[in-house]
């Protein structure tokens, strides 16, 4: 044990300009690739802004949960097609500091959550506190609901927000407090009722929301989350109905922005399109953008940035092949398939969710086709990605793309999709693509740290690629088209349109001007640094959200 992580403590000072305490909460922390307490972008984003934080001496600790379980193992049955696992993890590096809080579920029922603390030095980022309700004293349901990232359960998702809101906020009283408590996301919404009660003024109180669509926000009967002990004591019905909308509804989203002082979107684009969805209610904070962005110490590949630096192409390449050949072997042990580092190599890897469309390229199949089987430029592509594992229609995506791929040398489809796999995915592959239906993607940050490390993104226009992508000049763009089409007609347009500029555009560059692909390449990471490294992004929490 380290009494001193018993207080709030960072090995050094903190700069003057972030000197207010922050707790940062949020159900996800992609901090390293052994350390299981990611599922994907939200994770990852959490990760690098604890990253940047440590790098700019801010004054920052975050706040997530021990999954014993992670969020899953990605196997294979037999046949190849998607088999979720559950494996217990353990940490040696987690130090007890000897905190231990009480939060009360069900209303009645009383659960102890321990603080096990992650030192700056282990990863290089600020101190990070994981809670467990997995300790001796707490009977098995209470000790279940640290097991399992977006458990399925309903009942076991509210006890996970009231842990990690409520008995978060407790911890961060133990440690001496903040001056401002952040919820990356709604999971965490009971700290803010919590905090309301304990007297923190709303000023203190500040709000990520990630998701643009209204369908992927939160919404859970009042009455239930009351009885549940959701609010950290029970609400008489006129302060009940005060805090839900339609058919007593409690919408996560919409309460988080009424208690905050300052919200944010993770895009400009992505703050448009959530004033709209929350225009029709009174009271919201208001939804400035901060753009994510990734930490390009930990995603960009040292070798690849000394030769971007000193714009030496050849090195580059030779580099590039390196990483190309270390990608294929894991095609190769995964697939049993030998991949050609002289082919243009595609990777499509992201949540199997269907709004991101992993199958886009599969809509005319006649074209696909004659895609994977032009001789005069060849391709191959890589899919990789974790479906959520009660979601039938992204496993079915996923296993079509089995399906389709077994039999296809130039075609590989991977599990594993975590943190490893994705670096090496973007440091082994030539095009990063991105296929969101237009509005639905808030951010979508694996393309920019794909643009680190030389691989260039063929996107729609949606999240943060309208504030970096030229076409054919650092990026190749989908033309923009209504997001208020039928989405077979989406689907059916921006299919075209992919086929399109893969045939006509990007693979003629990539294999008869090599020296204009060099450039586009050099062109992607110039623009995608500074500006979406995390730490310009710590900066800008600090200086609009926090101030």
């Amino acid at each position: 044990m380290n009494s001193k992580y018993k207080k709030w403590h960072h090995p050094y000072e903190p700069a003057p300009r972030f000197s207010k305490r922050v707790a940062y909460f949020s159900m996800e922390f992609g901090i390293d690739q052994g350390l299981k307490t990611f599922a994907g972008g939200l994770g990852f984003l959490a990760g690098s802004h604890m990253r940047s934080a440590y790098t700019l001496k801010q004054n920052m600790i975050g706040i997530g949960i021990l999954w014993k379980y992670g969020y899953y193992d990605q196997a294979r049955h037999k046949d190849r097609t998607l088999l979720p696992l559950w494996i217990t993890k353990h940490y040696s590096f987690l130090e007890d500091p000897g905190i231990e809080v009480t939060v009360r579920v069900h209303s009645n029922h009383s659960v102890k959550v321990k603080a096990l603390v992650l030192r700056p030095e282990i990863f290089g980022t600020v101190p990070i506190y994981f809670l467990t309700t997995d300790i001796e004293g707490n009977d098995h349901l209470a000790r279940s609901i640290t097991h399992t990232l977006y458990d399925g359960h309903e009942n076991t998702r509210v006890a996970q927000n009231i842990v990690l809101g409520i008995g978060g906020a407790k911890v961060v009283q133990a440690l001496g407090g903040a001056d401002r408590y952040h919820l990356n996301e709604g999971h965490a919404l009971p700290a803010f009722y919590y905090l309301r009660d304990q007297g923190k003024k709303k000023s203190q109180l500040v709000f990520t929301t990630h998701t643009p669509e209204r369908g992927g926000n939160v919404e859970r009967n009042g009455t239930y989350l009351n009885d549940f002990g959701f609010f950290g004591r029970t609400l008489s019905d006129t302060e009940l109905a005060a805090e839900t909308i339609h058919d007593h509804r409690l919408s996560y989203t919409l309460c988080a922005l009424r208690l905050a002082s300052r919200a944010n979107a993770v895009s400009k684009l992505h703050a448009e399109v959530s004033r709209r969805m929350w225009q029709d209610y009174d009271k919201t904070a208001e939804i400035i953008p901060i753009t994510n962005a990734q930490d390009e110490q930990y995603w960009q590949d040292n070798q690849l940035r000394n030769a971007w630096e000193n714009k030496n192409a050849k090195a580059f390449r030779e580099v590039k092949m390196k990483w190309k050949k270390q990608l294929f072997q894991e095609v190769l042990d995964q697939t049993g398939k030998i991949m050609r580092p002289d082919v243009v190599t595609i990777v499509w890897a992201r949540r199997f969710a269907g709004y991101k469309r992993a199958e886009l390229l599969l809509r005319d199949w006649e074209r696909f086709n004659r895609l994977i089987r032009n001789e005069k430029h060849p391709v191959q592509i890589i899919w990789a990605g974790k479906p959520y594992p009660l979601d039938l229609h992204g496993i079915g995506i996923f296993n079509h793309l089995v399906r389709i791929t077994k039999m296809e040398p130039n075609l590989a489809i991977l599990t594993g999709y975590e943190m490893s796999l994705s670096r090496l995915l973007k440091l082994g592959s030539d095009i990063w693509l991105n296929t969101p239906r237009i509005t639905r993607e808030a951010s979508g940050t694996s393309g920019m740290t794909a643009a680190m490390n030389g691989s260039v993104n063929v996107s729609i226009n949606d999240g943060w690629i309208p504030e970096f992508g030229k076409h054919k000049h650092n990026s190749f763009i989908l033309p923009e088209i209504s997001h208020e089409l039928p989405n077979s007609d989406q689907d059916e347009i921006d299919s075209n349109n992919l086929y399109y500029i893969l045939e006509k555009e990007v693979f003629p560059i990539y294999y008869d001007q090599p020296d204009e692909w060099d450039r586009i390449v050099f062109n992607a990471i110039d623009d995608v640094l500074p500006d979406f490294d995390s730490k310009r992004m710590a900066i800008e929490y600090y200086e609009k959200l926090y101030k």
